[in-house]
């Protein structure tokens, strides 16, 4: 009986010590992937670099449809009709285009872009004249995955006064940049 208690007990110990072991073993594994995973976070200005220069790596970048739809007025002015903000409706961006600037315009209108938000993980784009509504904002968030992408926009090109009846014509004015964009910039 004693030989039948302390088996039991000697299974007891070795089953609780390995369950410690796996547990310790999993945390630190744990511990080692989170610190792998913040060593592998990609740097905001490389991306940036990356994500202006490159229409192919631009497009894998970003969230479609974005967080927030395309809003336009109808054509009777009394309501309004959402799009979602798909590939097709997105204007490929420039590192000029993305540049932080102040620039004074001989008419007198200062045009201003920069970054309104500065996070380690949330940054926000924005450019338009001072005093006027922004002509563009564009919205990225680190990801769980360690890359950096677009979740939102807003852009002039499909700004609110913009007539609906006119939307597959600016949708079409958008891939011809596009194309242009991508024969500089595979």
């Amino acid at each position: 009986m004693r030989a039948k208690r302390f088996v039991c007990c000697l299974l007891v110990t070795a089953l609780l010590g390995g369950i410690s072991l796996i547990s310790c073993g999993n945390s630190s594994k744990a511990k080692a992937n989170s610190e792998t995973a913040a060593q592998a976070e990609e740097d905001f200005k490389t991306f940036l670099d990356k994500f202006t220069s490159s229409a192919a790596f631009q497009y894998t970048r970003i969230k479609f449809p974005l967080k927030t739809p395309i809003t336009l007025m109808t054509d009777d002015g009394n309501s309004e009709k959402t799009f979602p903000f798909t590939k097709e409706k997105w204007p490929l961006l420039d590192s000029e285009t993305m540049k932080e600037e102040r620039i004074t315009q001989e008419e007198g209108g200062i045009y201003v872009s920069k970054f309104t938000l500065n996070e380690p993980k949330h940054k926000e784009f924005e450019a338009g004249y001072e005093e006027s509504e922004i002509d563009l904002r564009v919205e990225f968030e680190l990801q769980a995955d360690g890359k950096w992408y677009v979740v939102d926009c807003y852009t002039g090109w499909y700004g609110y006064d913009l007539p609906i009846g006119e939307l597959k014509q600016t949708i079409q004015q958008v891939q011809e940049e596009n194309a242009a964009f991508k024969e500089l910039h595979p």
